[in-house]
C-alpha cells in the first residue's frame, strides 16, 4: 500500500488549554519516571473566536526518539509556563501558534460496551509565531480517502439541518497506514453533485484525494412555541458543530486495485487489524471496570481478526 496523505494545518490564537507536564507512573515501562506533556490545546482560527479547533496531545517528550531536542515539547512547555489564552487574557494578548498535525480517531467503549469513534486532531508539530496567515488557511485538511458511501441529506429545521448537504463516508489512513473510518460533508452544490455522481458503494469504492476546512463552532439555536394566548415561549440553546467540510477534490481518482496504489487485499488486512485492535481495547475496558469493582475477571481469549468480505467495505 502506498503512503497515504493525511495532513492538517491549524493556526490561530490559543483560546484555552488543558496541557500538563506528567511523569510515566508505570513501573514496568522502560520510560518509568520520564516526563512528558499531555492534554488539549484549543485554537481560535478566526478573528471572532467562533471557530475553535482542539488538538489532542498524548505523549510529548523533551527529546525525540533519536535523542534530539523536541521543539514541540519546548513550545508546549512555553504555553504552559507563560502562554496567554483568549478566554482569560483577551484576544490581543493570546499566544499565536501554528500546528501541523493529522486526523485521527479516538476509539473507546462505554460502560455498556458500546463502541464510540470520534474524529480528533492528534499531536503534530507546534510552533509559536508572531503573525498569522490568511484566515481561510488556518483550519485546513488534505487527505486521501477511500469512499464507500455518499448520501444526500435534506434540510430539516426541526433537526437543526439548515440546508441540504452530502455525507461522504469512507476511510482515511494514518502514517502507519492504519485504517480510520470517517465521515466528511460537502455543502457546495457543485461538489454535492460531483460526489453523488461518483456512484461510490462498498462494492465500488472510489479512492481519491480531498481537501477542505475543519469547522468547530458553537451554534445558538432558538425555538419558539406559540401560545393559545399572550406571548409565545422562546427558548435558546447551544449545540456544538464539528465537521470536516470538503471544498475540493482531485480531478482524477487514484487507480484503486493497482498494486502500486492500493489493493482489495491490503484494505481487507487493514480492516482485520482494526477489528483486532478494537477487540483488545474492549477487553481492556472490561478488565478495568472489573478491577475497579474489586471483582475477579477471567481473562478472555486473545482477540482474533474479523474477516472482511473481499470487495465489500462497510465503513
Amino acid at each position: 500500500m502506498r503512503k497515504n496523505l493525511n495532513a492538517e494545518h491549524i493556526e490561530g490564537r490559543v483560546y484555552e488549554h488543558e496541557l500538563a507536564i506528567k511523569a510515566v507512573s508505570n513501573t514496568a515501562s522502560k520510560n518509568f519516571g520520564k516526563e512528558f506533556i499531555a492534554g488539549t490545546l484549543d485554537i481560535a482560527t478566526d478573528e471572532e473566536g467562533l471557530n475553535v479547533v482542539q488538538v489532542h496531545f498524548t505523549f510529548v517528550t523533551e527529546t525525540t526518539s533519536k535523542g534530539n531536542k523536541n521543539s514541540t515539547y519546548t513550545a508546549l512547555k512555553k504555553i504552559i509556563d507563560e502562554g496567554k489564552c483568549w478566554l482569560t487574557d483577551g484576544k490581543d494578548a493570546a499566544t499565536k501558534v501554528k500546528i501541523d498535525t493529522a486526523l485521527a480517531l479516538n476509539d473507546f467503549f462505554t460502560q455498556d460496551d458500546t463502541h464510540i469513534s470520534v474524529k480528533q486532531n492528534e499531536g503534530g508539530f507546534v510552533t509559536i509565531i508572531n503573525e498569522l496567515c490568511a484566515e481561510n488557511e488556518r483550519n485546513t485538511f488534505m487527505t486521501d480517502i477511500l469512499i464507500t458511501n455518499v448520501n444526500h441529506i435534506d434540510a430539516n429545521p426541526e433537526k437543526n439541518i439548515a440546508a441540504d448537504y452530502v455525507s461522504v463516508r469512507g476511510a482515511v489512513f494514518n502514517f502507519k497506514n492504519d485504517i480510520l473510518p470517517v465521515e466528511f460533508v460537502v455543502k457546495n452544490p457543485a461538489g454535492m453533485k460531483y460526489f453523488e455522481d461518483l456512484d461510490a458503494a462498498p462494492s465500488n469504492p472510489i479512492y481519491t484525494k480531498v481537501w477542505g476546512r475543519i469547522v468547530s463552532e458553537s451554534i445558538e439555536v432558538q425555538r419558539t412555541e406559540e401560545s393559545a394566548f399572550g406571548e409565545a415561549s422562546v427558548s435558546t440553546s447551544k449545540r456544538n458543530v464539528k465537521e470536516w467540510v470538503i471544498t475540493g477534490t482531485a480531478k482524477v481518482p487514484y487507480d484503486f486495485g493497482d498494486e502500486q496504489v492500493m489493493t482489495v487485499d491490503e484494505v481487507t488486512k487493514a480492516m482485520q487489524d482494526r477489528e483486532v485492535m478494537l477487540a483488545e481495547r474492549k477487553k481492556q475496558n472490561q478488565e478495568y471496570r472489573a478491577s475497579k469493582a474489586a471483582s475477579t475477571s477471567t481473562p478472555g481469549a486473545a482477540p482474533t481478526a474479523t474477516v472482511a468480505s473481499t470487495g465489500g467495505f462497510n465503513f
